[in-house]
């Protein structure tokens, strides 16, 4: 029978430190869709919204970063994709 673990934080493993939030080192509060240099980060060469485990992101700052995003194609400021 396998055991749960009731602990949701995840182990530290050896010789890894953890992830920098870019939005707390730039004291960002509120992601704005205009930003396009900001958004340009969490983005990858082919157009993707880059993951919350790459980018280091909270939860909430990854919504607000994937609205951010969507809303800034749609007005043509970031394109939906580069080939």
């Amino acid at each position: 029978m396998a055991v749960k673990r009731s602990s949701k934080k995840p182990r530290p493993v050896e010789g890894r430190k953890p992830k920098k939030n870019p939005l707390f080192a730039a004291k960002i509060e509120y992601v704005d869709y205009k930003d396009v240099n900001l958004l340009r980060t969490f983005i990858s060469d082919r157009g993707k919204i880059r993951s919350r485990r790459v980018t280091g992101l909270t939860p909430q700052q990854q919504r607000q970063v994937a609205v951010a995003v969507k809303n800034a194609r749609e007005m043509a400021l970031l394109p939906f994709t580069s080939r």
